[in-house]
């Protein structure tokens, strides 16, 4: 596996679960690829942030507009 298609994989994941021969093949090409890892860990902080951020617009949607003055 290449890095494109370990990125596609990646991306892929964030949306679906990954078939067990792709996740193995991902698996071992992290294993060896430091800046796919790299990438990966972004992935996985950018979602991470995204859904932090989505969990706080939710809850400054549910006070009360006089309550933030």
């Amino acid at each position: 596996m290449g890095c494109r298609e370990a990125s596609f994989l990646l991306s892929q994941a964030q949306d679906r679960e990954l078939a067990l021969g792709e996740k193995i093949s991902l698996r071992i090409h992290l294993l060896m690829c430091t800046k796919c890892t790299n990438f990966s860990r972004q992935l996985q902080m950018m979602r991470k942030l995204n859904r932090s951020y989505t969990a706080q617009g939710a809850q400054s949607e549910d006070q009360d507009p006089k309550d933030q003055a």
